[in-house]
């Protein structure tokens, strides 16, 4: 089922309603605390999930460190570890971690690469239900804090994916490389203004296998992994990785709710994997977002769907709810930094999803974080961490050490004055960009709200507690994507969108005039997209394929080399033995498969790839024709 089934399917079991306004409110408050409403007390009989007090914060009053699980919390996983950050490890002690049920816990404690804390991780899981206390120090100075280990839900469905009736147009389908099969890329715009570099995007719901996809400006193909069964692949980009430029995607299966559970993949230019990064606390890295630090650490995000009391939002007692959760990873030790949850810091009661009849397999999927960006302290916001939330059709500003929201951007609650076009509905990929400006992607739908779908970059004037429009971008043939999408402000003030579960790519200068347009054929869509230079240089062989001759006809090599970008032209070996093979004929590259002419009569043929200067860059394997 694609990501735009999936939410259809979604709305059949819940009812979205706008404020009557038609508009989404915009909140930029010192704190949330307008938007976070009182919580109502939980049911004899049914287990909690929400705190009575929200957005408290992760530092223990009068010590350094925060701390997670939050004290107090109803979420913690079963499998969670005890984080402690922002004090040498030295320093840190444990002096016991006791459940009230299962005792006393044992553990080690072990610290982060960055020398700034460290996690207790427990010998043996926590219970489901039960209030685990913790007792340490700090400095010498003592602490003590409790949270409660969240009821998980064990009925989540991910079916497999759906794939279309085979349309041999839809596909591409190349003599020397026959597995591949990437859906086909039209381009209908191209301008010399447009950036250089290629197209990154993760193409699924096709009648071909998923991937990660790399395409050029002419929508020649440069790079497809196709996945093997079930999994999928989702925003596929161009990170750094200390000095070195990597390729980042997450892979995995979906749930019927949208979200994934995988891991997030790290590749280096040769595209050998040199990273696989997991989600810690036992759950599994969500596909929405994926980022790699100047720390040494990822940020990324996961979903936790675990019983809950609903009765407070319109749902059943014994209902279930999903956790919006972003996590800290020290990537040299795979230890958790931080972990912040929405349930913490957020009412249920902002969502415009439903609470009537959630359960195991539909759990009220309130919060969906789609995008997280951490910002350094020098940033225009300052340290925080801005996280956008598809189901409250809001983005809010979180203190990144303490996890309390500071700010509500749209939603449910707003005190702030919106300028005409401002407000957001199920919106994607929120980024602080270097002005202080956000940009995001509008998807105004699924329910539709808004007429298309748009890229938005907007400014925040906290002195007039304002929200203005600086610029939108809408595609000439109005798209409507009810999931997924993304905005890449590129240095030159280009802006390149990705939209989502229409299976469209453009780029626009900062006036809006559109300077690139491809999209794939038929039920392709993809999460995201972006626009990056890029430099592949494979250590695998190049391929090769020969179609024989019928006639006077001469023989066709077929000539490719997945993924490299340096080949400039291609020259035919052949000979009567493997062993003596001499250059017969050559030929230019021309797109991902280049199809070259030969009248030769050799027993046994290869082909070289060149670079520009005539250099040898390899050399495929021999075969007897």
């Amino acid at each position: 089922m694609n990501a735009t089934n999936r939410w259809r399917a979604n709305m059949q079991h819940t009812q979205r309603r706008r404020l009557a306004s038609g508009t989404v409110a915009l909140v930029l408050a010192a704190t949330a605390a307008a938007a976070l409403t009182p919580e109502p007390a939980a049911a004899a009989d049914a287990p909690r999930c929400v705190p009575a007090e929200l957005n408290r914060s992760d530092v223990l009053a009068g010590l350094p460190i925060a701390v997670s699980p939050l004290p107090g919390t109803y979420a913690a996983s079963t499998a969670t570890q005890i984080s402690m950050l922002g004090a040498p490890p030295a320093s840190l002690k444990i002096a016991s971690v006791t459940g009230s049920h299962t005792g006393a816990h044992s553990g080690r404690l072990l610290a982060y690469s960055q020398g700034d804390g460290a996690s207790f991780l427990p010998s043996h899981p926590f219970a489901a239900g039960e209030t685990v206390t913790v007792r340490g120090s700090v400095a010498a100075k003592r602490f003590q804090f409790s949270f409660t280990v969240a009821v998980p839900d064990t009925g989540i469905v991910t079916p497999p994916p759906v794939k279309t009736p085979e349309d041999y147009i839809e596909k591409q389908h190349f003599a020397s490389a026959p597995t591949l099969e990437p859906p086909q890329v039209v381009v209908d715009a191209d301008s010399p203004q447009a950036t250089s570099g290629d197209v990154f995007s993760a193409p699924y719901s096709g009648p071909g296998p998923s991937g990660p996809m790399i395409f050029n400006e002419a929508g020649q193909l440069v790079w497809f992994d196709p996945l093997a069964g079930d999994l999928e692949a989702t925003n596929l980009q161009v990170q750094q990785l200390g000095s070195q430029p990597v390729l980042t995607w997450w892979q995995g299966t979906i749930t019927l709710e949208g979200f994934g559970q995988g891991e997030e993949i790290v590749d280096n230019n040769a595209y050998r994997q040199i990273g696989r990064v997991h989600a810690g606390n036992g759950l599994k890295a969500d596909l929405h977002d994926f980022h790699l630090t100047a720390q040494g650490t990822a940020l990324l995000t996961a979903f936790h769907p675990i019983a809950c009391n609903l009765t407070g939002y319109g749902g059943p007692a014994d209902g279930d709810v999903t956790d919006g959760i972003v996590q800290e990873v020290d990537l040299a030790t795979g230890l958790v930094r931080r972990e912040w949850h929405s349930l913490d810091h957020i009412s249920p009661a902002v969502s415009y999803s439903s609470a009537y009849q959630a359960n195991p397999e539909w759990p009220f999927d309130y919060f969906h974080p789609n995008s997280v960006d951490q910002l350094a302290a020098g940033s225009p916001l300052g340290a925080v961490t801005l996280i956008s939330s598809r189901n409250a059709s809001a983005l809010y500003e979180v203190n990144t050490q303490t996890g309390q929201v500071l700010a509500t951007i749209g939603g449910r609650y707003s005190t702030v004055k919106l300028a005409p076009g401002v407000s957001t509905a199920f919106q994607h990929d929120a980024t602080v960009l270097e002005d202080g400006t956000i940009s995001v992607f509008d998807n105004g739908a699924l329910p539709k709200v808004h007429p298309q779908s748009r890229a938005l970059v907007l400014a925040i004037d906290q002195q007039t507690n304002t929200a203005s429009l600086v610029a939108q971008y809408e595609h000439s043939k109005p798209l409507l994507a009810g999931s997924q999408g993304s905005v890449q402000v590129q240095a030159n003030g280009n802006v390149f969108v990705g939209w989502g579960a229409e299976p469209f790519f453009s780029e626009f200068s900062a006036s809006g005039q559109v300077l690139f347009d491809a999209h794939m054929h038929g039920s392709y869509e993809s999460y995201r997209a972006y626009r990056f230079p890029w430099t592949g240089a494979p250590t695998q062989r190049p391929a090769i394929a020969v179609r024989a001759a019928h006639g006077n006809a001469p023989e066709i090599v077929y000539a490719s080399w997945n993924g490299d970008t340096r080949t400039a032209s291609w020259r035919v070996l052949g000979g009567h033995s493997a062993r003596s093979l001499l250059a017969v004929t050559g030929a230019p590259r021309s797109g991902f498969e280049t199809a070259i002419s030969v009248r030769s009569q050799d027993s046994y043929v290869a082909i070289q790839a060149l670079s520009a200067a005539g250099a040898v860059l390899g050399t495929s394997p021999t075969i007897h024709r």
